[in-house]
């Protein structure tokens, strides 16, 4: 069983970017500069958020991160989203999520411009995504498809299972690992909340990508020797031995599942350095397109 470390690969990706950051500044050309947006004062989000705009500062990226109150209505969000599609400094637009229940976010996302859509949740790059065009690739689902490529795991033939269809990370990842790429080329089989007999599709399966969201939901007995599983969840569960009271675990239960694994990522470490990774290579992309 080997460990997929989620930091050492995003480690690795990221001094490329910041190589590569560093020689267009040389040239004269321009800086990537990242907009973040966080409306109201989620801990969760704040800290992603936080995670982010470091992350920025480390490769050499401008960022700029506004802040809003939970009063914020969804006509003045959208104005603030107007205001960084006009200014040309700036390249990629990050709306964290989830926003306040009386804002709609497929509104705010609808209104990004596709050119600056770093997240790559605008309806034009899912678009391109699904058609296997050259586009902005949702963070969390590119960042997987880093770390596979990282690693030289050849998914090419294999049946991969992909628990939860988010538009964020479940459906976008059946896409990718489908296409005709490398990594690639897998036959998928998306799994959800509906789906009857879960527990035969994941024996099945030589990979498992679990994005529900329910901690340790995937146990040994669902999985057969020999299984690549990539953990997407992050959940708080309470943990009184913790001086924060709780601790993070993924929607496997690692414990048990690990031992009959090739291949498996953790929680925390895994999954979460290369969605950054992700945004960050996203947010490059988008400094280098013509406006």
């Amino acid at each position: 069983m080997q460990i997929l470390d989620g930091l050492a690969v995003a480690a690795h990706i990221k001094e490329q970017i910041k190589t590569e950051v560093a020689t267009v500044k040389n040239k004269g050309g321009k800086t990537p500069h990242l907009a973040a947006i966080l409306v109201g004062n989620n801990p969760a989000s704040e800290a992603y958020v936080g995670n982010k705009v470091r992350t920025c500062s480390e490769l050499g990226f401008g960022s700029t991160l506004l802040r809003f109150g939970t009063e914020m209505t969804e006509i003045e969000l959208l104005h603030e989203v107007k205001k960084l599609n006009e200014n040309k400094d700036i390249d990629g637009i990050l709306v964290q999520l989830p926003l306040p229940k009386h804002i709609s976010e497929t509104a705010i996302i609808n209104a990004i411009h596709p050119n600056k859509d770093v997240d790559g949740f605008h309806p034009i790059s899912q678009g391109k995504m699904l058609l296997g065009q050259d586009t902005f690739l949702p963070a969390t689902p590119y960042g997987i498809m880093l770390m596979l490529a990282h690693y030289n795991i050849d998914i090419t033939g294999k049946h991969c299972v992909v628990i939860g269809r988010s538009n964020i990370v479940g459906s976008p990842m059946s896409v990718l690992m489908a296409q005709n790429t490398n990594p690639g080329n897998a036959t998928v089989t998306l799994t959800h909340s509906r789906t009857k007999d879960l527990k035969a599709m994941t024996l099945q399966a030589d990979i498992i990508v679990a994005a529900i969201g329910n901690p340790k939901f995937l146990t040994a007995d669902m999985v057969k020797d020999g299984v690549i599983i990539i953990d997407v969840g992050i959940n708080r569960i309470e943990d009184a031995t913790r001086k924060s009271g709780y601790r993070l675990v993924g929607d496997v239960d690692f414990e048990n599942v690990a031992p009959k694994c090739s291949f498996i990522t953790p929680v925390p470490k895994g999954v979460g350095p290369m969605t950054i990774c992700g945004l960050m290579k996203n947010t490059l992309k988008a400094s280098q397109i013509a406006r």
